[in-house]
């Protein structure tokens, strides 16, 4: 079953043309990994499918994507639908305040006022982000004061205290050192039984690891999108093989 189903998708940023007729499906409660040199359009594609690139001057975009069979360019809240698709940067984000105040931000902002509501809420999400032994007495404590890793784990325990259906994550681990690394791919193993998860990254060992499907992009068109395994092990595509053997990129 598909999460989305992108047919047509080209993108401008004013008169630089970012992507280019991408068509493909994202299943349901896999993890996608998008793979690819520096500006090849990762990133951009992955801000499509919650519409951060709205809030870029100068983009626009053609083509249909539907999530869960409904246009989302086409009559959707933009509200409900970042909602429904988390997003975990590349560098951790947490808001200058407590642990605490930074999970339950958004269920506050979505109407939440109850505080055993929002206990729950916190408890439970970052029991999901793997964080709750190491942070449950530090729920008061300022988020900033914690290591990078926490930082991150935070702040994916934040994009899922509102329930998303979708995770996005943009090179999540690039700011981190191997051990933080090695926690968060575990989590997203974890969380894919509940989430669908669409991670863009640089590291192919990792990608390799932990995706279920990896799409292939080069100059803003996608070359190549199958299970992880077949294109590691069996491209179909010349341009797939040489990157994934570093022979460019």
């Amino acid at each position: 079953m598909n999460k989305f189903s992108l047919h047509n998708i080209e993108l401008w940023y004013t008169d630089f043309k970012a992507l280019k007729n991408i068509t493909m499906d994202i299943e349901t409660n896999r993890i996608t990994a998008f793979i690819g040199p520096s500006g090849c359009g990762k990133s951009t594609l992955l801000r499509c499918l919650n519409r951060m690139n709205d809030l870029v001057k100068g983009c626009r975009i053609t083509g249909q994507i539907l999530m869960d069979g409904e246009d989302i360019y086409e009559g959707t809240d933009v509200i409900l639908l970042r909602k429904r698709v988390g997003m975990v940067f590349q560098r951790p984000n947490p808001f200058p305040i407590s642990v605490y105040d930074n999970i339950s931000f958004g269920p506050r902002a979505h109407g939440i006022k109850s505080k055993d509501a929002l206990d729950e809420i916190v408890e439970r999400s970052l029991r999901d982000a793997a964080i709750w032994d190491e942070v449950k007495d530090l729920l008061k404590k300022n988020a900033l004061s914690l290591s990078s890793g926490q930082q991150q784990q935070i702040c994916i325990a934040r994009a899922l205290s509102i329930l998303p259906e979708v995770l996005l994550m943009d090179e999540p681990t690039s700011a981190l050192d191997p051990i933080s690394t090695s926690r968060i791919e575990d989590l997203v193993t974890v969380l894919r039984s509940k989430y669908t998860v669409i991670i863009v990254t640089h590291n192919m060992q990792q990608a390799a690891r932990i995706s279920d499907k990896a799409a292939f992009f080069l100059l803003g068109e996608m070359i190549e999108l199958g299970d992880t395994n077949q294109i590691f092990t069996s491209p179909q595509d010349k341009r797939t093989e040489d990157y994934i053997t570093g022979r460019f990129g």
